[in-house]
């Protein structure tokens, strides 16, 4: 497929899709039924991988919850095991279609350009190599260490369950609410770990990957992996299901690898495609101080840090930031 039927290539070979991010319907005013349906269509479809990976780990391979009232080196080493190899099928099976085997080369590619190999900014002089340290001796522990955590307070009774057989409705509310909290959580986290020494000490690990793949979506410092997991813990105070944690942790932990790809598209079969809609975080690497959450919720239009790729976001870009600089120095 010729990827300029659905985007444009800047001399450098860089690329654009031609529908540009906008808000979801849900946050448009006056209210558009059909739009917002067929949103809610795609927002159930784009989640649902998520959902069905926590409902599949949560029934098949997690212990009992009578198990995990004392923590034990034997369920807790299996949740670890379970974790690793979801990351490797997950990460590793993207990066290995997109960035080894590059079965479509740079077809929908943002930036023209593969991860670096010989870069001393990158642990072992290599991207990848930094991006899977972070990720697998860094990310999948402290996913893991929510998780056991969780279980261990649902064992003891320490957070309140609820049975969906008795509260159907509020529960299947609350797991279309699960994705929401996610974003609010994440911009909240994502803001504040931009400011000043905290974006030194911290982001700037995940920030080296100006041209992200796969593998960059969990490279993070631990500490950012810390504040990042943390979205579970609403699930503490509020009345849920084991299943609403599980799906939480499963959408935090797998769907970074999705949104740094770096491909507009993935190819699934011959001319068949699948749009990745990842062009909005993809300029949070590329610019750096725009795009702080997701098109979900428009948080980034409320607070003057939106960017969708145009002309006109590049000039209130530069005029926000010049006017920052002035501000600073007054």
């Amino acid at each position: 497929m010729d990827d300029t039927l659905y985007g444009t290539r800047d001399k450098r070979g860089n690329w654009k899709p031609n529908k540009l991010p906008k808000r979801a319907p849900v946050f448009v005013w006056p209210v558009q039924p059909r739009a917002f349906l067929l949103w809610l269509l795609g927002y159930l479809k784009y989640h649902s991988l998520s959902a069905a990976v926590a409902l599949v780990a949560w029934v098949y391979l997690t212990p009992p919850l009578e198990t995990m009232r004392e923590f034990s080196v034997g369920w807790v080493s299996l949740i670890l095991v379970r974790n690793a190899a979801l990351a490797l099928l997950v990460y590793g099976g993207l990066h290995t279609v997109l960035y080894i085997q590059r079965r479509q080369q740079t077809e929908f590619k943002y930036n023209a350009k593969w991860p670096d190999t010989d870069n001393p900014t990158f642990l072992f002089g290599s991207q990848t190599a930094e991006n899977v340290f972070w990720t697998m001796c860094s990310g999948v522990p402290v996913w893991t260490a929510y998780e056991v955590l969780t279980w261990w307070m649902f064992a003891n009774g320490y957070i309140r369950y609820t049975d969906f057989r008795t509260q159907p409705s509020y529960l299947i509310m609350l797991m279309l609410l699960v994705p929401m909290w996610y974003v609010l959580h994440f911009y909240v986290i994502h803001r504040l770990i931009h400011v000043g020494p905290l974006y030194h000490i911290i982001h700037k690990v995940h920030h080296n990957n100006v041209n992200p793949g796969p593998w960059s979506g969990l490279s993070m410092h631990t500490f950012e992996h810390i504040v990042y997991f943390s979205s579970v813990l609403i699930y503490f105070v509020v009345p849920s299901n084991p299943l609403h944690a599980m799906f939480a942790l499963m959408e935090a932990a797998l769907s970074p690898a999705r949104g740094h790809a770096g491909f507009d598209r993935i190819a699934i079969d011959d001319g068949k495609y699948i749009n990745n809609c990842t062009y909005f975080h993809y300029l949070h690497h590329k610019y750096f101080e725009v795009n702080y959450g997701t098109q979900l919720i428009p948080l980034d239009e409320w607070f003057g840090t939106a960017h969708d790729g145009s002309p006109e976001a590049d000039e209130a870009m530069y005029s926000r930031l010049k006017a920052k600089k002035y501000a600073r120095r007054a």
